[in-house]
């Protein structure tokens, strides 16, 4: 995931908004839309609102006054607040349990590959191999002071791929706060949520079908999740995506090769105890491949992750694995029909 707006391959099933004591309410946030549900009759949409304004001010690579932005261009004064500093903890972290899969530093071959606000008719191995000397999150530190250090001036960050996750935690904890119990947040397909649906029933998350839809027209549910509780988070390589030439180039880049990744895996949807979480695994994940993430599912209990793989031998071109812990959810939720889907549980 390359940008706040990035479109996601979730589809969310949502309930009649005639259902009582129920706030419905939805806009536009970071370029994409926004949904959110909750229960209760005081309608707090205004300061939703100004919650996403103050992480647009943080964590925007797109908005010139950004905290981000600042340290981007090498504002030494310039101090990380809560906003930045959570995202960053959290996202060095995985980066390190990932491996380097996930990076925020990134950005620079994103941009190089035309997908952020640069972009670039001839991509040679010399420009990659440039930028990949400033690209790596060991490049980069937190002091003590609050100011993040740089190991070169020229390393900028991009929290895209988890800052709409954080976005979702943000506003589900501070529901929490009014005492709401049951609400769901969706920022541009990523979710939060908590407790049941106003008909009293665990939240209706839908998986799309891998069709190549970078417009996102087809919307065409693949399988459903059952959810009480967590974040879920998707990354797909089929709905963003460019022709050059007669080939084809994924949003998605690995920080090792500083190339669009070309894997096996056409989405990747993660279920976290928390959406942040699950939005930096899902683009770890699609980097990785489906034998890694597997590997690295099998030590990381707190994760389940449900993955669409390329298959051009099957009928439909591809094949569904997911978490073992994800069976149960999925079997609960699972229509009569298995609409042909080859289907197993990652083992």
């Amino acid at each position: 995931m390359n940008r706040l707006a990035i479109l996601t391959c979730f589809l969310l099933f949502w309930v009649s908004s005639d259902a009582q004591n129920y706030v419905f309410i939805e806009g536009e946030a970071f370029h994409t839309s926004y949904h959110i549900s909750y229960q209760g009759k005081e309608n707090y949409h205004d300061s939703i609102k100004g919650l996403f304004q103050e992480i647009d001010n943080s964590l925007s690579m797109f908005n010139k006054e950004s905290i981000l932005s600042q340290i981007n261009n090498n504002d030494t004064s310039v101090r990380m607040n809560q906003h930045v500093r959570t995202v960053l903890d959290r996202g060095m972290a995985i980066s390190k349990q990932t491996d380097g899969a996930f990076d925020m530093t990134v950005a620079p071959l994103v941009n190089l590959w035309g997908f952020g606000y640069k972009h670039s008719e001839n991509v040679t191995k010399s420009m990659v191999d440039s930028i990949l000397s400033f690209v790596g999150y060991e490049k980069i530190k937190i002091g003590k002071d609050g100011q993040l250090k740089k190991g070169d001036n020229r390393i900028i960050l991009d929290a895209s791929s988890i800052a709409k996750g954080y976005a979702c935690d943000v506003v589900g904890k501070w529901l929490a706060k009014k005492g709401i119990t049951n609400y769901m947040v969706e920022i541009g397909g990523e979710v939060t949520l908590h407790g049941y649906n106003p008909k009293g029933k665990p939240w209706h998350i839908g998986i799309n079908t891998p069709e190549e839809d970078s417009l996102s027209i087809n919307r065409e549910p693949q399988d459903v999740l059952l959810l009480t509780q967590g974040g879920v988070a998707t990354s797909g390589n089929y709905r963003k995506f460019y022709y050059k030439d007669g080939k084809k180039y994924a949003h998605t880049i690995d920080p090792h090769t500083g190339y669009p990744v070309q894997q096996d895996i056409l989405s990747s949807t993660v279920i976290a105890t928390d959406c942040m979480t699950a939005d930096a695994y899902a683009t770890a994940f699609m980097v990785m491949g489906s034998k890694q993430a597997l590997r690295l599912l099998e030590k990381e209990k707190s994760l389940m992750a449900y993955f669409i793989l390329s298959s051009p031998n099957t009928p439909k071109g591809y094949r569904v694995i997911y978490s073992p812990s994800l069976k149960k959810k999925l079997r609960e939720a699972k229509e009569s029909s298995t609409n042909g889907v080859s289907s197993e549980s990652g083992k």
